[in-house]
Parts: structure tokens; sequence; C-alpha cells
């Protein structure tokens, strides 16, 4: 989950400029910073501040650490170095036999500073290296390391970056006079278009105008370099106080380009990805946090249309479903880079499953993983919050279930969303009215059972609020009994569901404060959409933004919550 950077140039470029690279991968992590320029090793606790400071080089290493192995520390933050100074390295991932090989290398009179696993391999590449030439050590680390690793080596004297790649993210951008190393796309898709993606088990040699990339077992391979299209939006707040704010008030714009897409450059794709699951005996999907609740909701509108379906949280994956030959396993993820789905679709691969992908970042590892990939054109998602992404996530499916006969018009989906973002000084002043609750309960059914799921999320990670998003039937079955006088619940009652009305009443029997999401009935909240669907999207971008005010009210760090990274590659 931790964002690196790596630049080799030709000609000296100021350091400031690798860690505004680095800046723009902050939210992979943010507990600490640090960058090493070939002279001057810097570290620091929190998150990416850009030095006043005319330092230049020709080479610089980066890191944006989320802390897994140890505490956020001085000591714990990247790069590290080796006992000698000789080697210094940032790493993302984990090194599942560290203490194995620390316990080893402190045997041998190597002393170590932190706490962290990532340490271990700069005292490796320092200890291996006193024997054997760089591409026999990287060889040797491939072989030796349990875990995954994205890591970049810098040996004194020596103008190389060497690169070496499983399982956590690592693309080369080569741009005009230098070759830029980052943990995704975005930390050079301003300057470049051009890319190599690392496969496993992989490592390069990167100087400031070529490369060389190897195999695990050293052998040169022919790596092409791939012209990718990113849509992006600005990188700046504009006229926001933050970026959660902005994101949500671009969703008319990006599900209005996404609907383009499908019906432009997309639209091939899209007929083989629907011919794939009509041609599938069985189709899963696959997802996680917000993905997760994405899938949910198209499980639904599949549903309605006699396409039987199933969806499953990605780290339980291989616990909770059957696959085989007749399977299409459906992965969705925003990063495309989500170590859980990763690791469920490689089980699913080894039961000869079909995997196609739902994702945001074109060349993405999953993306790669799939058989037939769409791109949901959402752009760049700065806060930590998916919002803009879980809204063309859906409305991708429902896109899917239109073809199989769902009830729906997709055109005024953009227009239909906008109209909910007018609400926003109405719904700012719910916010007001209960952010100071420790609990909130969100009840949902069929359509809304997701929205509900997903709310409590939102709620949950940028509000710090306890928030629970339930089936409105399984109220009586035990949660009832927290219910106390004052507690906020809101309930999300899609068309003339009188059944989730009665939940509503349930509650308010016991002094509940009721807050109504409706489209047919009364509501705190009135939607502008009939039985087709929308609700799905509309009912979730009202949770949006009223997670947004509540955080906002507690002075919270909206794009930035505590414990959290936007793309989780690790277990």
């Amino acid at each position: 989950m931790c964002g690196i950077v790596g630049i080799n140039s030709i000609e000296q470029i100021k350091v400031t400029d690798a860690v505004k690279r680095l800046k723009r991968l902050e939210y992979r992590g943010y507990d600490s910073f640090g960058y090493f320029d070939g002279k001057k090793l810097f570290k620091k606790i929190g998150q990416i501040i850009i030095p006043n400071i005319p330092d230049k080089s020709s080479i610089v290493i980066a890191h944006s650490r989320w802390a897994t192995h140890g505490g956020v520390t001085q000591n714990n933050a990247h790069p590290h170095q080796s006992c000698d100074k000789k080697i210094t390295i940032v790493h993302n991932g984990i090194i599942q036999n560290y203490q194995e090989l620390k316990k080893d290398l402190a045997t041998k009179g190597h002393s170590f500073i932190g706490e962290t696993d990532s340490e271990v391999a700069a005292h490796y590449f320092e200890e291996k290296i006193k024997r054997k030439n760089i591409k026999e050590v990287c060889v040797d680390f491939i072989r030796d390391i349990k875990g995954e690793f994205a890591l970049l080596v810098m040996i004194e004297g020596d103008e190389n970056i060497y690169a070496l790649r499983r399982d956590s993210p690592l693309v080369l951008g080569v741009a005009e006079g230098q070759n830029i190393l980052a943990s995704d796309i975005y930390a050079f898709s301003d300057i470049t278009t051009k890319a190599i993606f690392f496969e496993n088990d992989e490592f390069a040699i990167i100087s400031s105008d070529k490369y060389a990339f190897y195999d695990k077992h050293g052998k040169k391979t022919d790596k092409k370099i791939q012209e990718f299209r990113w849509e992006q939006e600005e990188s700046a707040t504009e006229n926001y106080e933050h970026f959660m704010i902005k994101e949500i008030m671009e969703e008319p714009k990006v599900a209005r380009r996404l609907l383009m897409s499908l019906g432009a450059e997309q639209k091939e794709n899209f007929r083989k990805f629907v011919n794939l699951i009509r041609d599938s005996r069985k189709i899963t999907f696959v997802g996680a946090g917000t993905s997760y609740h994405a899938s949910l909701l198209g499980v639904y509108y599949l549903h309605k249309c006699g396409i039987e379906a199933q969806t499953l949280i990605a780290s339980e994956f291989e616990h909770f479903v059957g696959v085989d030959e007749n399977t299409l396993v459906i992965a969705l993820s925003q990063s495309g880079e989500t170590m859980d789905v990763i690791e469920a679709l490689k089980y699913a691969k080894g039961k000869d499953a079909k995997i196609a992908s739902i994702v945001n970042v074109p060349y993405s590892t999953i993306q790669r993983m799939s058989e037939i990939s769409l791109n949901i054109c959402a752009g760049q998602e700065v806060c930590v919050a998916a919002t803009k992404s879980f809204v063309n996530q859906v409305t991708l499916m429902l896109a899917i279930a239109k073809d199989f006969g769902f009830r729906i018009t997709l055109d005024t989906i953009p227009d239909r969303i906008f109209e909910v973002l007018k609400q926003e000084e109405k719904i700012k002043d719910i916010a007001h009215s209960i952010y100071k609750h420790r609990d909130i309960y969100v009840l949902g059914r069929g359509l809304s059972y997701p929205v509900a799921r997903e709310m409590a999320l939102k709620i949950k990670e940028i509000s710090y609020i306890h928030a629970e998003g339930m089936m409105g039937g399984e109220l009586k079955h035990g949660t009832i009994a927290l219910i106390e006088k004052g507690t906020p619940v809101i309930a999300l009652i899609s068309n003339s569901d009188y059944s989730m009305l009665s939940n509503a009443k349930e509650v308010e029997a016991r002094g509940a404060n009721v807050i109504k999401i409706t489209n047919e009935m009364e509501g705190n909240i009135k939607i502008n959409t009939s039985n087709d669907g929308k609700f799905g999207i509309l009912a979730t971008i009202v949770g949006q933004i009223l997670t947004y005010f509540m955080a906002l009210e507690k002075k919270l760090p909206i794009d930035k919550p505590r414990n959290l990274a936007k793309s989780v590659t690790v277990k």
C-alpha cells in the first residue's frame, strides 16, 4: 500500500520534482515519507511536504509509507540503508520471512535501526554483494524472499536503479530524458503515456536512457512499451475545500463519460463482456470494500433479469465459493491492484475459471490477469474514500443488466445525479443534527441493502462514527436491542417498500431518530427516480454527501483518514 518513486534522468532534476511525483501517490500511504538523492537521506513522519531546498540530482528514490510492520517512527520510515550506507532501498509489500533473514544477517554482524521487514532488504543486498554481482543478487533475492515486494535499490557509485517485483505493483514510465519507476502510472501520467509493466518475479536495471528486464533466472526478457490512456481530473482541489467533495461533484461528468465510452471505444469490448456472461454457466463477482458493495448491486440487477449470479468478499473467496471451467469470475477493483482480489483470481485461475474485470486503472494487475476487461472511466480519485468510482461501477452494472432486459434509462443518470447534488444544503442540515452521535444504523432491503452497507462504510471510514449497514429484515433478530432514544437510523426506502417502512416504524417506536431517504414515499430526502435501479446510485450519493459534512463538522482529515490507504496491496 506504500507509494514508491524512482527517477533516473539524463539531466539533473530538482529533488523536489521527485517528491512532487511521490505526492501524486500519497493516497497509497501517508504515515511517513522520505527520499535519497545519492547524497542526502531525508525521512519525516507525517504527510508529504514538498521541501524548500535547491538540491539537484540525476537519480532519486522516494517512498510514502502505510505502516504494516513496525510503528510510525522516523527509524521505520523509508528509505532504508545498509550498515555501510552503500545500499539504499525503498520497498512496498510484506517480506514474510524477514525474521529468519534478520536473524541470519544479525549473526553475520548486521545491525538494524528499525522494526520493519523492509530494512532486511538493504542488509541482504549488502551481504550478498560482497561475493556476487548485482544481477546474481537480484536472482537470489527473488528466490530467497517469501512474500510480496516492489523494491528499488541504489548502490553507491552505481548510476543505475535496480527494480524487483512480486505481487506489489511496479511500472516503468518512459519519458523524454528520464526513466521513472513508480507504484502506478499516476506518478508520471502528466508527462508520458508510455509505460512498461513489471510481471511477477521480474527485475530490471534502469539507467537514465535505457533499461533491461530479466526473469527470475536472470535471463533477459523482451518488454514492449504500452501506450496507455488515463482519464484524469486536475490533482488540485480547485474551489473545493477537499478532494472528496470535488470528486462527488464530478459524478455527473464521469457517469456521462462512461456512457459515451460504452457506445464508442469500449463498444466492442462491452459486447464481448456481455456475451461471456451469457455463455457462462456460473457467474461469480469478487471485490473488496466499496467495490464489493457495487457488485452486490450488480447481482441484484442481474437477478431481476433471471441471471443467476453471486458475489463474494475477496479475502474469503476461496473459503465460500466453488469455481470450475464453467465459471466466469468478474473482479471489481478501483485500483486494479487490490491484493485480496488478486489472490482470489489466482485461486480461480487455478480452478480453470474464466476471468473478467471491471477496473478504473488501465494496465493494472487485475486487468492484465483478465481475459476481458472494462474500464469505468472515473478518472483519478485522490481522496481515500471511493465516490465517483462507485457511481461508475454501478452505472456499468446497470448497462450490463440492461442488455439482459433490465428496464433502465441510462442516459438520464447524469441528470438524476445532478438533482441529488442540488440537495446539498438539506443533507448538510441532517449531518449537523447527527454528527455527535456514537452509533448510526442504516437499513435497507433488496435494492437498498447494498446501499446501506456502502453508506455505513463511508460513515465509518471518513466520519469515525460506528455505523452498521444491515438488512431491514434482520433488525429484529438482535440489533434492535441497541436502539435508544435519539439513535440515528437511516432508512432507505426504494419505491413503495412497505416492509422497509415497517422496519422504520419499529425503530421509531423505540425512540430512534429516523431519517428516510425515499423516491416514492414521504421522506427527509426525496430522490427523483422511478423503479429502474437508479436508486442504488442516487441514495449512495446522499450518503457520500452526508458523510462528508459530518466529517467536516468534526474537523477530521477527510481526504486522508487515519489508518487507511487508497490502494490495498497487502493481505
